[in-house]
Formats: C-alpha cells, structure tokens, sequence
C-alpha cells in the first residue's frame, strides 16, 4: 500500500490539514513581507548635489539651480567616463576666478523624499563612489540564500522538515531586528554597524529558504494526491502577497522604524513549533514508524475517521521491502545516479534556469507599472489574485505538462512581437505607457505562471527522501539564472536593445521542448522513493515507444523483447 492510498482513509484534506494548511500559510507571509522591506529600505531615491548647509528639499527641476551646478551633457561626454546622469548627479560644476569651468565630486547629497524619509542608501551614502557597499549587500544576500539552499535543504531531510522550519522562524525577525537596531552609524560608526548589517542580510538569506522551501514541501505532504495542487496554489499565493509592506510603508516612511515594526509583528511566529507537524511521508520514509503512526492516528481523529491498523501495516510492509537490501545513500548524488533520474533532474533545473531568467527580468519592471510606488505594488498585489485563479483553472483541467508548455510558448511569442509593435508607437506618447501597462501585466502572468507552474512540477516529481535537497538545487540554479539574466542584460542591450528579448524566447522555446520529455504529474500520488520517479519516468518512455511502434504493427521485429529489457535495465 502506498502512502497516498493510506491517506485517504484517514482523509487527505481534513480539518487537520486545513488548520496546519491556514497556520503554515501565515508563515509564508513571513519571509515575502521581509524580503519585501528590501526593496524598500535600501531603495535609491531621485537626488542631487547639495549646494550649502542649509539645502535640504529637493527640487526635480529648477532651471537656474540645473544651469549653475548642473554639468552640461556634452562636457560630461567629453571629460568623464560615467554616464551622463552619474556625471550630472554625482558631480557640481564650478567656474574659477578665470571663468573655466571645472568639475568636482559632490560632498554631500540632498535626496527625494516622496515615498520614503529616510532609507539605508541615504543614511550609509551609498550612491555615486559610495555604490559599491550596495553592491557588497546585494552579493552577500545572494550568497546567503545560496548557503542556505544547499544547508537547509540537505539538513531537512535528514532531521525533518518542522524543526527546521521552527528555527528559521526565529532566525528571521532576530536577524531583521539586530539588523536594523544595531546598524546606526551614529552610535557604532559606520564599519561596525556596516559589517553587523552585511551579517543579518546573511543570517537571513540563510533562513528565508527553510520556510520558502520547507514550509512548501511540508504543506505538499500533508495532503492526498487530489488537493496537492491546490495546497501547491494557495502557498505560491500567500508568498507574492504584497498588500501587508504597501500599507505599512504608507505610514512609516523611514527605513528602521519600518523594519523594526514588522520585525516585531512577526513574533508570534516564533511559536509556531508547537503548531506545525512533522510531514509523515518523511518519518515513513526514514522509518519512524511509531512517531508516524502516532501523528496519522491523531490526523485520523481530529478528521473523524477510522484508524485502520491492518492498512498501515501494509504500509509499513510496502516500505520495507522497498528500502530492504538497498545501500541507503541519500544525498545530491542521488538526484544524478541513474539514467532516468538524471534526465528528469538535469531537464528541471534546465527549466528553472530559464524561467528565472525571465521571471526576474519581467518582475523587476512591474515597479514602473503606477504612478508611484505604492500604486505599483497595489496593482501588482491585486494582479496575483487574478493570476492564482487563472492558473488552478489550468492546471486542474489541463494538466501540468500541457499547461507549461502552453504558457512558455506563448510568452516566448509575446515576447518577440513586443519588438516590432513598440516600434510603431511613438515614445513617451499616451498610447505608448498604455501599450507598455498592459504588457507588463500580460506578461507578468506568463512570469508568474511558467515560474510557479516549474516549482510545483519539481515538487511533485522529486521524491520524498530528496525532495528538500532536490528543492534546494532547484533554488541554486534558479538563483545562478537570475543573476545570469540580470548581468547579461545591459551589456546585450549595447549591441542591440531587442537582443536580450530575442535570446530569452530562444531559451523559452528550447525548455519548452525539453519539458515535453517530463511525466505528467496530475491525479498522481507523490513519489515516496528515487524508484517511484524513475517508475513514473519509465512509464513515459514506454508511452513513447508505444506510440511510435504501433504504427508499425504489421512489420515484425524480433528485437522486442530485447529492447523492452533494455528500458528497465536503464531505469
């Protein structure tokens, strides 16, 4: 007996899994609202030179402050080897006793403050020469996911998915709240409090992916093979909600008042420990028998079902003839071991490399979709609803597989007719806001749902002893495709502005092809085992070598009984 056909005599989406389901929900909101604060309280504002001590408001455009201290456009060319706006924002003209004209850096700065008071950038400096500490926090955040990919992934499934989970609930608020209260360059000058700064960003990169991840994979276990999707749907959900940080940051516009405040809302979470359960597919899996017997039998009570002994002892006899005189080596090596795990492996983080590629490049525009920068995230927050609905329709109907290629397919298409459309429409024109609004937000929804439709593909393909560590490398490679299509962007877009689009649906196209090699995952049960994908995997390839030799039943071929034991020697 399987674990799935366990579970629902026991109910696999009773009032347990809906409470655990609501609880683990709340936490999601967890790492998103802090993420979120990142784009907020290191945020670049508008700024310019400040011209005495007491400058201190800033004006957008004043003809006589820009023709006094504002370097002209050609002399900038000329004489510096920045860009035009560095050179105009960073540096002040002056005239000598001579009437010649000079150049010199600006010492101080005066800053827009429309959407915020007081950001990090503005109270570190961090901008024209000073733009390199930026860069230090963005690399070390990134590194600190990465380590925390390849940490927590192995280390929750090995010790288990809830205390892993529980510690990164705690980690999270102390690390954004030593971060913030022990980083004023005021009181500890700036080295120290920089350096206490870059350790929390890592500290809390570290533990954003036991929850992301984790969480994601614990809520996947909880329930049986029919709700799976929807449980996959409402955790993308809960993690792109934006609405909690816009009416935050409406009322407190300076960055540590900010983090502070939801550094300490997010307390309670701590005690989640005593709420979350530990997934009993993995305790099945490792042979905690007991532990999971005992955590089914309170499932089955608190759902009003019946206990069935007898089935979960089969259960139990099922595992252990499959684990019996089988080397347990569990690990990323076993994600490549054989033949058809490695396909399946190597053709998901394929397609995590690409979709990340395009999901960040597209999201990381929809900031410009309003007005201003409250109105941006409104929208986009308002956008996801729609999106979630649109995409459980899909996939419960068409499937993962179909589902995916639909959606890369067209948004590779989208992509490239954007390219001669913009070019009929002249810039900065009504017509040409709105025609860019409206792809941000169409192709927003192809981001979204090629982004999320991949991670549940993962999740459901990868098998329960390995699920966290096969998660992880999704996340690492996913995160190296991110920075690959951010870094790539501008130095393609010199040689030819489209070129970054054109590639990108090169890219689409090829994964799009790829996936069509991938096992259809809808109404299946979760893979327990590594032989439980590569089963599924073989099923697909005997599916293909089906349909291509019942075209030819009438010409006999002596070789078949060879090949058909070729097919499962390879798996």
């Amino acid at each position: 007996m399987k674990f799935d056909d366990f579970l629902l005599t026991i109910n696999g989406f009773g009032r347990y899994q809906k409470l655990r389901l609501f609880c683990m929900c709340l936490t999601f909101l967890l790492p998103h609202v802090m993420i979120s604060t990142r784009l907020w309280t290191p945020a670049t504002p508008s700024f310019r030179c400040k011209l005495h001590e007491n400058d201190s408001v800033y004006h957008k455009n004043i003809p006589i402050l820009s023709n006094r201290t504002q370097p002209d456009p050609s002399y900038c060319k000329a004489m510096m080897n920045i860009s035009v706006r560095e050179c105009q924002q960073c540096y002040m003209k002056t005239i000598s006793k001579t009437s010649i004209e000079h150049m010199q850096p600006c010492k101080d700065y005066v800053f827009d403050r429309t959407y915020m008071r007081h950001t990090l950038v503005e109270e570190w400096l961090m901008v024209c020469d000073r733009t390199v500490f930026r860069l230090i926090v963005s690399i070390v955040y990134l590194a600190g996911y990465m380590v925390g990919a390849i940490v927590v992934g192995i280390t929750a499934d090995k010790y288990g998915r809830r205390p892993i989970m529980s510690i990164c609930t705690i980690l999270i608020p102390c690390t954004v709240f030593i971060g913030a209260i022990f980083s004023q360059k005021d009181i500890f000058g700036f080295w120290p409090s920089y350096l206490i700064y870059l350790t929390s960003c890592f500290v809390f990169a570290c533990s954003i992916h036991g929850i992301l991840v984790t969480g994601f994979v614990l809520a996947t276990e909880l329930v049986g093979p029919k709700y799976k999707l929807l449980t996959a749907i409402i955790a993308q959900y809960f993690f792109n909600v934006d609405g909690i940080i816009i009416f935050v940051a409406y009322f407190i516009q300076e960055w540590r008042r900010l983090t502070i405040t939801l550094s300490i809302a997010t307390i309670p979470f701590t005690f989640f420990y005593f709420v979350l359960p530990e997934s009993p597919r993995w305790m099945i899996s490792k042979g905690y028998y007991k532990q999971a017997g005992e955590l089914l039998r309170k499932i089955a009570k608190k759902n009003k079902k019946t206990f069935n002994e007898e089935s979960f002892k089969e259960l139990i006899a099922e595992q252990e003839r499959n684990t019996t005189n089988k080397p347990v080596v569990i690990g990323v090596r076993s994600l490549f071991k054989s033949k058809i795990m490695r396909n399946i492996s190597i053709n998901l983080l394929f397609q995590a490399f690409v979709q990340h590629l395009a999901f960040y490049g597209i999201s990381s525009s929809s900031i410009f979709l309003g007005s201003s920068l409250y109105s941006s995230f409104r929208i986009s927050s308002w956008a996801t609803i729609l999106y979630v609905i649109v995409l459980y329709l899909l996939l419960n109907r068409v499937g993962r597989k179909r589902s995916y290629l639909i959606v890369v397919f067209c948004f590779a298409i989208l992509i490239l007719l954007e390219i001669p459309v913009q070019n009929y429409i002249s810039k900065n024109s009504e017509g040409h806001r709105t025609f860019i609004f409206l792809m941000n937000i169409i192709l927003q929804w192809f981001t979204f749902s090629s982004y999320t439709i991949i991670y549940i593909y993962t999740n459901e393909l990868f098998p329960t002893e390995i699920r966290n560590t096969g998660m992880s490398i999704h996340t690492i490679v996913a995160r190296i495709g991110a920075i690959a299509g951010i870094t790539s962007t501008h130095s393609l877009a010199q040689l030819w502005i489209p070129l970054p689009m054109v590639l990108s649906s090169i890219l689409l196209l090829m994964a799009a092809f790829l996936a069509q090699m991938l096992p259809e995952t809808l109404d299946s049960t979760l893979p327990q085992t590594i032989a439980d994908t590569e089963q599924m995997g073989l099923t697909r390839m005997c599916a293909c070598d089906y349909q291509r030799t019942s075209k030819q039943k009438e010409q006999p071929n002596n070789n078949n009984d060879q090949d058909f034991k070729l097919r499962y020697i390879i798996a």
